[in-house]
């Protein structure tokens, strides 16, 4: 540890000691924060320092005191592209502000008052000559800036005028002004640098759509017999998908099907001649996890659907399951890949009480290398096709070791690539995931439903882990179906599309939300039909009764306009009088906007899918973005619902009324004063 003469401590964000980069994204404004104080009373200054991957110094920002008493300081800086950066924490004493504080009480009690003017027309001439000045290639000051210095120099040296006259030419605005840009600064130290991740803007904003191939195109013939999707046919979705506003379209797994213990329609044990099986119970003769169903295509269809899909503005993530069927030809060539059991046969996957015979969960004790190698080489396979982002299911179920060697050799060949950890588990394991390199996280969303646990979430994921995990947020999923879904039909699957939208830079959603597919599966938490078993295609034009598709193209549209929604850190929650009212706004201030206009946007939304909702909203006029509430500023704020056009002028304290059958919610962008 690095300890400067003036110092800082308590670094962030900082991951296990520096031994992990902490996460950052192109694009994205984040905080830096450090602990720093001196001995006795002399000003000091603390700056953070953004050093970009070819080890130059990108940005140097003041830091401000954010906790007065505590000594705890924060500046925010922006990367501008992907790569390996870093940061440190620049501290200096500041002589002039010293001065100018002593100055300022003796002058005041006749003590010194010579000996003080004397030392400040000191330092100017220091100021004048570069010494020690902020531009270390700066020789002196320019000569405008030099006249002013000796005229504030003559007027402190010139005995016949008062103590306060000559003390005010050393402290005047134009002489501050001057110090401002060119400081002195006396014993500079630089603490060691943390290293940073910066991934690619994707990896941090992101629509996603999620369907089954198979399922799109598919029909059954007379007999009963059905005939699969395929790629091509799944092409057809694409236009469908993309004008909603989608911009990333996940794909289930698309290998071969195992038939050993295939599961049937809604996860029974006995599949019929028909049933098409599970996509995550991967391999059978035909190939394992480099191979493609021969019902969906083959490469030369795969590639035709990431280029259909590149040509609409979308990337394609695949759903990498590392897992196999008792047919994949794994089990065949590497048994020792698999765990044993005492009888001789391969231990299935469980999850108590869930039992999933046709998988086969993967050993990575045996031979760890061997595993490495293939997994690897699989990677780079669908990389080769086009694929930058894969949706990794289950990673928690696999060491973590292996992925922190994963990512790090992913990130290193192919920096575009982003790995999102599908893990629903505990906190340590997901955090750690994260830390480890996985570029995106699913989280508890799902499960998060009332007023007080939303907005505690909302604060958690924004404020308090980013530098380990980027979250996602998905109101359903092919295996999540919460009662909060099944039993507040459409207007919640409204009232969690904009909760998914406008709380997290990525969210998603499930082939079938727009229909409000919500009948669950008796005894479980998801859906009854489950197209993890079966062939579901869906007649989309039905879809538009139930208005989620207007609304997903609406929510869509309002996160592509608003810079706001799509950064992370800059959260606000503010007070309700209802507890079925939520109101929390999201903020990016001008200097890290292209057109330098700050964008802020305010959600309210009911959490009451079946009655009427109503109460004030009372904003934190503290908060970013609400400094037009202040009454030097007229006192209020001209506001535009991304919803539905209508516009609306708020002041501190307003009256929402909210019900299914008007408007459920409102997303607010705040206009800017002219």
């Amino acid at each position: 540890m690095t300890v400067t003469r003036i110092p800082a401590v308590e670094l962030s964000p900082v991951v296990e000691g520096g031994r992990l980069p902490a996460k950052a994204t192109a694009g994205e404004p984040f905080p830096i924060r450090a602990t720093v104080f001196r001995e006795g009373h002399d000003a000091y200054q603390a700056e953070a320092v953004l050093i970009d991957p070819d080890g130059h110094d990108h940005t140097i920002a003041p830091m401000v005191d954010i906790a007065p008493g505590l000594d705890r300081y924060e500046a925010w800086v922006m990367p501008d592209r992907p790569g390996n950066w870093s940061f440190c924490i620049q501290t200096w004493s500041d002589p002039y502000a010293t001065w100018r504080h002593d100055a300022t009480i003796k002058v005041d009690a006749d003590i010194d008052a010579d000996l003080m003017l004397e030392e400040g027309a000191r330092l100017f001439e220091r100021m004048i000559e570069g010494r020690a000045l902020a531009n270390s290639d700066q020789q002196g000051l320019a000569e405008p800036h030099a006249r002013v210095l000796h005229s504030a120099i003559s007027i402190m040296r010139d005995a016949t005028r008062s103590n306060q006259q000559r003390l005010s030419a050393g402290i005047s605005s134009s002489v501050r002004h001057i110090v401002r840009q060119y400081p002195l600064r006396d014993l500079v130290g630089r603490t060691e640098a943390y290293p940073l991740h910066v991934a690619r803007t994707r990896a941090l904003v992101g629509s996603w759509y999620e369907i089954f191939p198979r399922s799109a195109g598919a029909f059954q013939r007379p007999d009963g017999t059905w005939v699969s999707g395929t790629l091509r046919t799944a092409i057809e979705e694409l236009d469908r998908i993309s004008a909603m506003g989608f911009d990333v379209i996940y794909l289930t797994p698309v290998h071969p099907i195992g038939t050993t213990f295939r599961k049937g329609k809604n996860n029974t044990l006995n599949a019929l001649e028909t049933d098409p099986g599970s996509p995550y119970g991967i391999g059978s003769d035909e190939g394992g996890h480099d191979a493609i169903h021969p019902d969906l295509g083959d490469f030369d269809d795969f590639d035709a659907f990431v280029a259909a899909a590149y040509e609409r503005g979308m990337e394609v993530a695949l759903d990498f399951a590392l897992q196999c069927s008792p047919d994949h030809p794994w089990v065949r060539d590497h048994p020792e890949w698999f765990s044993q059991r005492a009888d001789g046969s391969i231990a299935y996957a469980e999850n108590p009480p869930k039992k999933y015979q046709d998988i086969y969960p993967i050993n990575f004790d045996h031979d760890p290398e061997g595993l490495f190698e293939a997994i690897h080489d699989l990677f780079r396979l669908w990389i080769a096709h086009g694929v930058k982002i894969f949706r990794v299911d289950n990673p928690h179920t696999k060491p973590v070791n292996f992925w922190k060697r994963m990512m790090d050799t992913l990130h290193r060949e192919y920096p575009d690539v982003i790995c999102l950890a599908e893990a629903f588990t505990r906190p340590a394991m997901m955090r750690t995931l994260g830390a480890v390199g996985f570029d995106q996280s699913y989280t508890y969303f799902a499960w998060r439903t009332y007023k007080k646990e939303i907005e505690e979430y909302l604060k958690e994921v924004s404020e308090q882990t980013p530098h380990l995990m980027r979250p996602t947020f998905w109101p359903t999923t092919h295996d999540i179906l919460t009662p909060q879904m099944t039993e507040g039909g459409t207007a919640m699957f409204a009232i969690r599309a904009i909760l998914a939208a406008c709380g997290a830079p990525t969210w998603g959603i499930y082939s079938g939300y727009e229909l409000v597919e919500s009948v669950p599966r008796p005894g479980f938490e998801e859906q009854i039909n489950n197209e993890k078993y079966e062939y579901r295609p869906r007649r989309w034009e039905d879809a538009e009764r139930t208005g989620i598709p207007q609304l997903l193209t609406l929510l869509n549209t309002a996160r592509g306009r608003h810079r706001a929604l799509q950064q992370l850190h800059q959260i606000s929650i503010h007070r309700t009088s209802n507890d079925q009212l939520l109101c929390f706004s999201r903020h990016i201030p001008g200097q890290f906007t292209p057109d330098g206009n700050s964008d802020t946007v305010i959600v309210v939304v009911s959490l009451d899918p079946h009655h009427e909702v109503w109460g004030s909203v009372d904003l934190d006029v503290n908060a970013p973005g609400m400094e037009l509430l202040n009454a030097g500023h007229g006192g209020g704020l001209n506001l535009v619902d991304e919803l539905d056009g209508m516009e609306y002028r708020w002041g501190a304290s307003n009256v929402v009324r909210l019900s299914p059958w008007t408007r459920i919610g409102h997303v607010f962008g705040v206009e800017q004063q002219q």
